[in-house]
């Protein structure tokens, strides 16, 4: 009998339940990396989901306030659409249509009430040269516009000396001055960015004006008229804008604005005067000019503001302004012959303004807008001293406009000035028709 036959039985045994149980360990530790591998890849896909909805968020914060700007926009632009130049949301911007594109592409919800149709609200006639709201980002306005201007001044000059009051020893010359302009002009406005614009304006100018005099004192009843008149192109300006803040109903909108005016065209220094010599102390003429200017002579820099409040159902404006003339040095006049006559230095005076006025929608196509604009035009100098017979001049214009859309595209409107100063025009009629591409 085999003593070691039950030892090696039970050593057999032993080692399978070892192995046995090394097998359940490894199998069971298999199982346990199994099911962390399928817990971490949830988490990986709930932690893709949620950086989806953030940026689903986002998106949607984003949609919001673009929307809420252009509400904003489209309220100014039913308050104040500029008639003279077409408003700057006639046409939904880009950011507003990306918005309404995603809204579109989401299913519709139920609300508390049914949509009101879609309509455009009604334009406010442009009244001052100025606009206020501007052109969209990446259209172009072409505005073709003429502008007719009528003024007449009576003119007394006394030329002698007074021994005693009331006796005057030389001649009394009166006169009446009656002046007539016609000035077409082609203005471009292109929209960068949502907030800045670029203008240029291109004007041509014909003037006409006649001097009616007669000398007291000289036995002559007879009126002597002198004309002259002149057309050419005039002074071509450049003009930037800039919308300051982002403003909506009963809150104000602030443009910033910087023009400058070149002297283009033909000024007083280049036509000829029909004085023989010199037109200066010992005058041999009238010194008027035998040709009338289209120009001021003056290269100028503006700066302004345009500030609009639009309040349910009517919207304020205006605007306040600063000209500053360069001044021009060895100028000389021109007299018969082709002489020059030296001037020396001229500085034109500078020109503070401001207009007030308000807008009011007749229907969706229909405005009218009533306002007053006031100029302080400072005194001449010549060789740093006030030129001879140079006043300060305060120029005020009532005006009335009225607008009517054609369609999405064109806007014809027209305004009238009356002058209520001696020194303003007694007329002016201007119309407009910005289209816009």
């Amino acid at each position: 009998m085999n003593l070691r036959s039950p030892r090696v039985s039970l050593l057999a045994a032993c080692l399978g339940a070892a192995l046995a149980a090394a097998g359940g360990a490894a199998h069971a530790q298999q199982a346990s990396e199994s099911r962390l591998d399928q817990l971490q890849e949830q988490i990986d896909a709930q932690t893709l989901k949620l950086e989806q909805m953030r940026q689903a968020l986002s998106e949607q914060e984003g949609s919001v306030a673009e929307l809420q700007r252009a509400l904003n926009e489209e309220r100014l632009a039913g308050a104040r659409a500029r008639g003279g130049s077409i408003p700057a949301f006639q046409e939904a911007p880009v950011a507003q249509t990306a918005a309404q594109e995603r809204i579109e592409q989401q299913p519709a919800q139920p609300v508390g009430r049914a949509p009101e149709p879609e309509t455009r609200p009604p334009e406010v006639a442009q009244i001052f040269d100025q606009p206020g709201v501007l052109t969209p980002s990446g259209k172009l306005v072409l505005e073709p516009s003429l502008q007719f201007g009528y003024w007449a001044n009576d003119r007394v000059a006394l030329v002698g000396y007074t021994i005693i009051p009331a006796l005057l020893i030389g001649l009394i010359d009166v006169r009446q001055v009656k002046t007539t302009t016609a000035t077409g002009a082609i203005t471009a406005r292109y929209g960068i960015g949502r907030r800045f614009e670029l203008e240029a304006k291109v004007p041509y100018v014909y003037i006409d004006g006649d001097t009616i005099s007669r000398e007291i004192f000289t036995g002559s009843a007879v009126d002597r008229v002198f004309n002259a008149s002149g057309h050419g192109m005039g002074d071509v300006e450049v003009t930037a804008r800039y919308q300051l803040n982002q403003g909506g109903m009963d809150k104000a909108f602030w443009v910033g604005w910087l023009r400058y005016k070149s002297r283009t065209g033909r000024d007083l220094f280049e036509v000829t005067t029909d004085c023989v010599t010199r037109c200066v102390g010992n005058a041999t003429g009238t010194g008027l000019p035998l040709e009338l200017p289209t120009g001021t002579g003056f290269e100028a820099l503006q700066p302004g503001v345009t500030w609009l409040y639009p309040t349910d159902p009517v919207v304020f404006f205006g605007s306040f302004s600063y000209l500053h003339n360069f001044p021009r040095k060895n100028v000389s006049r021109r007299v018969l012959g082709g002489a020059e006559e030296p001037l020396g230095e001229i500085d034109a005076g500078d020109i503070y303004g401001f207009n007030v006025g308000m807008g009011l929608a007749l229907n969706e196509k229909a405005s009218i807008s009533l306002g007053y604009d006031q100029s302080i035009v400072g005194k001449t100098q010549q060789n740093g001293q006030d030129a001879p017979g140079s006043v300060r001049v305060v120029l005020g214009t009532l005006l009335i406009g009225a607008s009517y859309r054609y369609n999405e595209r064109s806007t014809l409107n027209l305004s009238l000035g009356v002058g209520v100063t001696r020194d303003t025009p007694d007329l002016t009629l201007t119309a407009r028709l910005p289209t816009s591409y």
